[in-house]
């Protein structure tokens, strides 16, 4: 390991907030290594206007970096861990989960909370996981499909272009712009996408200095919550169309993991839990996906595609 570490990130305000943060952990933790960061464009910052659920194959968003990663023009690459593949690609690893940011999603409306929409109010979401769990509650609005970045999608919200948006409270939250969320959707009924909050960071496998540079930002509650959520989601098909969602959370040593699976076309909604061992968190995704897989998920996830 050289003097000059460089961590590697997309090229977006929110992914180098993020990458940021890492950094400055990382830096204050080794006062004598130097650090920079690097920003790469990736296939999904390039394609703005394409529906995420149309592009071809998972990771659009990560593939870049693993390629700058195994070329050796960074250290280290720092992902929105909801973006990474729950299979990672020989010859890399997630060496680390940052503590979690709060996974749920938001509304951001001028017309107030969910429940005060007026009928066929116009919200935008660029995910078919929040659009057909909106729906479900209020069948009598409207979305629209939104792409881009924070900024763009609150000028749209903003704009008589539309009603409200939805989004992460994480981004909102990391981006010093949390005064903007009109509310907080619970996670029962919102089950927030795998990882959603958690930063991931991803080295060479065989890179055993790395990983004991990135060791100390890992935050145990939360990869223990999103292995149980990856394991999850890599059971029912991680890259399969149906929108699947997972929220793992540790109470003492106790882990509660919710699970659900969608059709979005016709609005079906399959939700199940449980509790276990937060020591046997991977094993917990695998029990809850084995009981939506009996609730008839497998199905449901034929019927929408891959």
């Amino acid at each position: 390991m050289g003097k000059r570490i460089i961590v590697g990130s997309r090229g977006s305000k929110l992914a180098t907030i993020q990458a940021e943060a890492v950094l400055a952990k990382l830096q204050g933790l080794n006062p004598e290594l130097e650090f920079s960061l690097a920003t790469i464009v990736t296939r999904g910052d390039r394609e703005r206007k394409v529906p995420l659920e149309r592009m071809a194959g998972v990771g659009v968003f990560v593939k870049e970096l693993e390629e700058a990663l195994l070329e050796r023009k960074i250290d280290l690459a720092v992902h929105s861990l909801k973006d990474m593949p729950t299979e990672t690609p020989e010859g890399f690893r997630l060496a680390a989960v940052t503590e979690r940011v709060d996974p749920r999603d938001v509304l951001v409306s001028s017309l107030g909370r969910l429940a005060e929409l007026p009928p066929g109010a116009r919200i935008g979401t660029g995910s078919p996981r929040r659009a057909v769990q909106l729906l479900a509650q209020r069948p009598d609005v409207e979305t629209r499909p939104l792409r881009g970045n924070i900024d763009t999608r609150l000028r749209k919200a903003a704009s008589a272009e539309l009603d409200g948006v939805l989004l992460a409270a994480a981004a909102l939250i990391r981006l010093g712009m949390e005064s903007m969320i009109t509310e907080y959707l619970p996670t029962d009924i919102f089950v927030p996408a795998v990882g959603q909050g958690a930063l991931g960071i991803e080295i060479r496998a065989d890179d055993a200095q790395m990983g004991e540079l990135v060791a100390p930002l890992n935050h145990e509650p939360s990869w223990l919550s999103v292995t149980a959520e990856r394991a999850f989601l890599k059971s029912l098909g991680g890259g399969c169309r149906a929108p699947i969602a997972a929220l793992g959370t540790l109470r003492n040593n106790t882990l509660h993991l919710r699970g659900m699976v969608a059709d979005p076309v016709r609005g079906d909604i399959l939700r199940a839990e449980m509790e276990g061992s937060a020591l046997a968190a991977e094993g917990a995704g695998y029990r809850l996906a084995q009981q939506m897989m009996e609730l008839g998920a497998a199905s449901l996830i034929e019927r929408v595609g891959v």
